[in-house]
């Protein structure tokens, strides 16, 4: 197939990932509307019953959205710098799965009257969960607690803003990068990221009152980890690891 024909294919194929995309968040933002509006509300909350802007679950809907947005740009990277069935593969299950994720969560922040942006620092929420003993902390299991102080702890640098970000210098080098070259890099680069985020995420499941966002940050755990499995397979058949 000549060149001409490729970029017209991969052109083509553009709407459609991103059709696909939106529709996949649409569905799935409805669905949690009708679960979030019937579910119990009554820890956690204002007195409407709302999360309040300072909370956990308005904190982790805030940074995860941030987190998840950089995954689904480093998959749309990496689709257009290989063309390893396997790879591109992977990267349309990350980018459709997290997209309609970071939809949900600012469909849930749009929902309780919130800005989806804060002044606060990222990873604020964690850090006033580990100076607010009633917030959740004391319940928590060791390995918990660990992940979530590296979090509380992280410096942002060079763009990388929560644990497990890439830097801008990644950025540029994924965008460089061809082949299998670019493969190797992406897995690394996301295993990384789906480690911080896994972090994340139980940190979120231990603190989250809100039943249905400690739902999802349990179904986010789980997802990762089976990816990360994936992804180390996926390094070793290419003579890499993370």
């Amino acid at each position: 197939m000549s060149d001409g024909t490729t970029a017209v294919g991969r052109a083509s194929r553009q709407p459609l990932v991103a059709g696909i995309a939106a529709a996949l968040a649409l569905l799935t933002l409805v669905t949690v509307a009708v679960l979030w509006l019937t579910s119990d509300r009554s820890e956690g909350t204002t007195d409407t019953g709302t999360p309040k802007d300072t909370s956990t679950e308005a904190g982790f809907a805030r940074d995860m959205s941030v987190h998840h947005q950089q995954a689904v740009e480093m998959s749309f990277i990496v689709r257009d710098r290989t063309t390893d069935d396997e790879v591109r593969r992977l990267a349309f299950d990350i980018a459709s799965t997290q997209a309609t994720q970071a939809g949900m969560l600012q469909g849930w922040l749009d929902m309780w009257g919130l800005d989806k942006t804060s002044e606060d620092p990222p990873m604020t929420w964690m850090k006033n969960a580990s100076s607010d003993g009633t917030d959740g902390m004391e319940g928590m299991d060791h390995g918990s607690m660990k992940g979530m102080g590296g979090g509380a702890a992280y410096k942002p640098h060079d763009g990388s803003l929560m644990p497990g970000m890439a830097t801008n210098t990644q950025l540029d080098e994924l965008r460089k990068a061809k082949g299998k070259a670019a493969e190797v890099l992406y897995l690394k680069l996301m295993t990384a990221h789906h480690k911080g985020g896994v972090d994340m995420a139980k940190g979120a499941v231990e603190l989250v009152k809100d039943s249905t966002e400690k739902h999802l940050a349990q179904t986010m755990v789980q997802g990762q980890q089976s990816e990360i499995q994936l992804m180390a397979d996926m390094l070793k058949a290419r003579g890499a690891s993370a």
